[in-house]
C-alpha cells in the first residue's frame, strides 16, 4: 500500500479543512521546538560508559 502524490495531496486537504491553516502552522512551530529541546537534552545526557557529573558537596 504505497501513498502517492495524490493521495498525499487529498490528505493534506483533509488536515487544512479540518486544522485550518494558521494551526499547522503553529503545530510546526512547536514540533520544531519540541525536537530542539529533545536534541539538547540528548547532547547533555552523559553518554555509556562515562560518569556524569559530581553533584555539589551539601553545606
Amino acid at each position: 500500500m504505497d501513498l502517492g502524490p495524490v493521495e498525499l495531496l487529498v490528505i493534506l486537504g483533509i488536515v487544512i479543512v479540518l486544522f485550518g491553516v494558521g494551526r499547522i502552522g503553529q503545530l510546526g512551530g512547536e514540533l520544531g521546538r519540541a525536537l530542539h529541546e529533545f536534541r539538547r537534552g540528548l547532547q547533555n545526557e552523559p553518554r555509556a560508559g562515562e560518569q556524569p557529573p559530581h553533584p555539589p558537596p551539601l553545606p
